[in-house]
């Protein structure tokens, strides 16, 4: 029994367990590819149900997550951490294909409802079987094309990040504790003889302000005045 969590499925939420939404995405890509080959399209209509109860609710109303958190992650360990928002965002799309698919056949539009239905389980499976989530991808282009974006840091404070005696250049890296790309770029740079300050952007969100960053893992090389002489990350 693999138990060991960084990040809690039901109170961390900000976060998830990177296999999680790819077991929701194999259940609902099966049941959408059962509802298109059978013409039970009341599938549609359960499954559409049940993303948008997990959405309002949480995730202890969502019966993949229950599946995932209370039998599959226990045994296999936790996979890598990240935003939960862009596989939010995914379900949503799902809901909207799912629900419209669900009144295009109760209205008498098969076809509609097929194609619907279709893109959905081919999507979803996609995800499931690849790491490539469409939805996600919308979430992320659609944060961009807002302004969301890393900003670009030309010096920085070492002093202010209490890095007070500085010899030579260091690595200032913006990180998060549950963030798994973090702690592995933290590793590596450290494997590789790099000095690492680290920024815990949930203890000090301000200087995440301060400094722009939207995004964590961000590293910049910063010379002994502060002086930023290139972005790592």
């Amino acid at each position: 029994m693999a138990t060991s969590r960084t990040a809690d499925p039901w109170r961390d939420t900000d976060v998830i367990d990177a296999r999680a939404p790819r077991t929701n995405q194999a259940v609902v890509g099966s049941a959408a590819l059962l509802a298109l080959v059978t013409g039970w399209w009341v599938i549609l209509g359960v499954v559409a149900a049940q993303l948008a109860i997990g959405l309002r609710f949480g995730r202890r109303y969502c019966l993949p997550c229950l599946l995932y958190f209370g039998v599959i992650q226990p045994r296999f360990g936790e996979g890598p951490i990240e935003d939960s928002r862009p596989p939010r965002f995914a379900n949503l799309v799902g809901v909207a294909f799912l629900g419209a698919a669900t009144a295009a056949h109760a209205l008498g539009l098969t076809l509609v409802g097929q194609v619907l239905g279709g893109a959905v389980a081919a999507l979803a499976l996609l995800a499931a079987s690849t790491g490539l989530c469409v939805g996600c991808e919308m979430y992320r282009l659609g944060a961009r094309l807002r302004g969301i974006r890393p900003g670009r840091i030309d010096r920085v404070d070492l002093a202010e990040l209490g890095a007070e005696r500085v010899d030579g250049e260091v690595v200032v890296q913006f990180t998060h504790p549950l963030c798994t790309d973090c702690h592995a770029l933290e590793r590596e740079l450290r494997g590789a003889g790099r000095e690492v300050v680290t920024v815990d952007v949930a203890r000090h969100p301000e200087l995440a302000r301060k400094y722009g960053v939207a995004l964590v893992p961000t590293a910049v090389a910063v010379r002994p005045d502060g002086l930023v002489r290139a972005r790592i990350a």
